[in-house]
């Protein structure tokens, strides 16, 4: 048996604080509780991040509400404040409509194609019993790549005069050309973005699917329901919360992250036809040097995008049910 250690008084009283503040904390946060005393640590602790939001969101965010509104030349030297006269011309511009259809065109279609051929892997993997573990890390492979890697894989591919699948679509009679035809470059960038950002919405889908009650997929199947017959009718309208996520979340890709892949594949061409607006403020900041109009568009790039999240969450989110009981 073992004895109990009997503490002496001052030993009592040393340890009274301690117990105040175990106490304290755990009122504070329930049955398990864990939570820092002072403010100090928690502050320390959370300066590396605030630095960075600081020197690469916030102070950018800053410098583009500032720049926006003027005209200053490529160093910095001469700055004239021209008020609207920036994005005036964007709108009034030909080049801009374009950049932007192009962006519009892009977005839907990688949000399309991501999400249809995620869903579909996510289904055929939730049927496998077999290296399903296989499957998924086969399936997660491309998400390791960096799309600037995936940019130049995807333009070897399909390269007219020496990609493999450019000399397959030849041989069908497709005059496969996406250096001199802009809809064919089109394709090629939506290919190669949605390839590469597939995996994402695997991932998602694939929790989603499997976060369904079993029971209420044996129940159907004792039925007489089919797997197809199960999965429109049951798990795709349980998992619509997470479809919902991902199209904001594609949306928001397309428009901001994919830089790197038409850089890589086609660099907004040919004729810029694949110069969407990411892609189009770079090369009007950084290459032609109009700083003004970069900013601009980067501020009219933001606002576009806030109004089309806000459009999808009046118009989708009323449509998707959160009650798994319905």
């Amino acid at each position: 048996m073992s004895e109990a250690v009997t503490l002496s008084g001052p030993a009592r009283g040393r340890l009274a604080p301690f117990r105040r503040q175990t106490r304290r904390v755990a009122s504070r946060a329930g049955v398990k509780a864990s939570g820092f005393e002072g403010q100090l640590l928690p502050l320390l602790l959370l300066a590396p991040q605030l630095l960075i939001l600081l020197l690469f969101f916030f102070i950018p965010a800053v410098r583009v509400l500032v720049q926006a509104f003027t005209l200053q030349d490529p160093f910095g030297q001469d700055i004239i404040f021209v008020g609207l006269e920036n994005i005036q011309a964007l709108l009034r511009s030909a080049e801009y409509h374009a950049s932007a259809w192009a962006s519009v065109v892009f977005t839907l279609a990688s949000t399309v194609l991501t999400l249809v051929v995620g869903l579909v892997l996510a289904f055929a993997t939730d049927r496998v019993v077999r290296l399903r573990g296989g499957y998924r890390t086969v399936l997660l492979v491309p998400y390791a790549i960096a799309p600037a890697i995936a940019g130049i894989l995807w333009a070897f591919l399909f390269n007219p005069v020496v990609g493999p699948a450019a000399f397959l679509l030849h041989a069908l009679g497709i005059p496969w050309n996406p250096t001199r035809v802009g809809n064919h470059a089109m394709v090629l960038v939506v290919l190669a973005a949605s390839w590469k950002h597939v995996c994402y919405n695997y991932i998602f889908l694939l929790a989603a699917l499997a976060a369904v009650p079993r029971t209420v997929m044996e129940a159907a199947a004792v039925d007489g329901a089919s797997p197809l017959r199960r999965f429109f009718a049951i798990q795709l309208p349980m998992i619509t919360p997470t479809i919902f996520f991902l199209v904001v979340m594609n949306v928001v890709h397309g428009l901001f992250e994919t830089f790197a892949i038409i850089d890589a594949t086609t660099r907004g061409g040919p004729a810029a036809a694949t110069s969407i607006l990411v892609y189009k403020v770079y090369v009007d900041g950084f290459v032609n040097l109009d700083l003004g109009g970069s900013a601009a568009q980067s501020l009219l790039l933001m606002v576009f995008a806030m109004i089309l999240t806000f459009i999808q969450f009046r118009a989708i989110d009323r449509r998707v049910s959160y009650d798994l009981g319905q």
